[in-house]
């Protein structure tokens, strides 16, 4: 009986094997018929090793760099008018020649909350015509100076310094009984001259336009030639035999300078002075100019000068111009 059982597990064993055999022959010849990839890293790979170079920067430069608060306005122009007439010119005329000049300087500091702008115009013509005796056609030194400080948006607290005078002497023209022309002495150099110094509130809304309150308003009128009043009764508001008068007062001014076309400038400014022993009588300026620049250095401008002032004359002044002139302008 045991012997027989034997030779079932020998039959059985030897039946395995060979199916095993026969099995691995068979995945050995499929897999020779594989095409193998090849093995990764097959050669090695040696890894760099850093050494990182230590670099000092060098420290930064102070570049220094400023800003400039300030904004300049230089301009010269002169202006030559001439005509001349053959003796047998039938349309009749008059040989003249006509020269003027101007120089005005602006400058303006502005900061933070503080502010200030000054203003110098220098201004001087000259007239003759054949047979008649020189003429002024333009005489002023104007100087105003501003310091303001911000308050809001629009408003500031300001304190000014102006002074106004002429150059040359200023006559008036009249005949004698012959027919010769007379001239007689109205004004000169420092008669009159005025000294305004006045404090109060600005607006200021844009960079074109501002209006000046100055409630606190003292103005000195010098007349130092003593003599004036002889040929000029109304002497400019001093005493005869005084060089000067002091007035307390409220003044407004107000000033308009734009561009309000291509090539064409506006430039206006109002002055009203009113003595708080004399408010009956208020001082009244009204200065106009129209400036058209026909190229970089060539312009055309109209000025019209509106005045009242009753220690002048008891009616409204008035002067106006139109020149054709050479132009330099100079900004930063």
């Amino acid at each position: 009986m045991f012997k027989r059982f034997l030779a079932i597990i020998f039959i059985l064993f030897g039946f395995c094997s060979n199916s095993i055999a026969q099995k691995t022959e068979a995945d050995t010849t499929l897999i020779k018929g594989l095409k193998q990839s090849p093995k990764k890293n097959i050669l090695p790979v040696r890894r760099p090793v850093l050494f990182p170079e230590v670099i000092n920067p060098s420290p930064i430069p102070d570049l220094k760099v400023k800003v400039n608060y300030w904004r300049n306005l230089t301009l010269f122009g002169i202006n030559v008018n001439q005509a001349t007439f053959s003796d047998n010119w039938g349309a009749g005329g008059v040989n003249s020649l006509a020269l003027g000049g101007q120089f005005s300087y602006k400058t303006d500091y502005t900061k933070s909350d503080k502010n200030f702008a000054s203003e110098l115009i220098l201004q001087y013509g000259k007239l003759k015509n054949k047979d008649q005796l020189a003429r002024k056609s333009a005489d002023r030194i104007f100087w105003d100076n501003k310091l303001a400080l911000k308050l809001s948006k629009d408003w500031y607290f300001f304190g000014s310094l102006n002074f106004e005078s002429q150059f040359d002497l200023g006559y008036s023209f009249s005949r004698d009984a012959q027919g010769n022309e007379k001239r007689t002495l109205l004004s000169k150099f420092m008669a009159p001259a005025y000294l305004t110094q006045s404090f109060g509130f600005e607006y200021k809304p844009v960079k074109h336009f501002f209006v000046r309150i100055g409630t606190g308003t003292a103005r000195q009128t010098f007349v130092l030639d003593t003599n004036l009043y002889k040929t000029n009764p109304k002497n400019f508001g001093v005493t005869p035999g005084q060089t000067f008068r002091n007035e307390l007062a409220f003044q407004v001014v107000s000033s308009y300078n734009k561009e309000i076309a291509k090539n064409l400038i506006l430039n206006s400014r109002y002055a009203m002075f009113a003595n708080y022993e004399k408010l009956s009588s208020i001082d009244n300026r009204l200065d106009v100019t129209l400036i058209a620049n026909v190229n970089k250095l060539i312009n055309v401008s109209l000025s019209g000068i509106l005045l009242y002032d009753d220690d002048s004359d008891n009616k409204m002044q008035a002067s106006q111009t139109m020149t054709f002139g050479l132009v330099y302008k100079l900004a930063n």
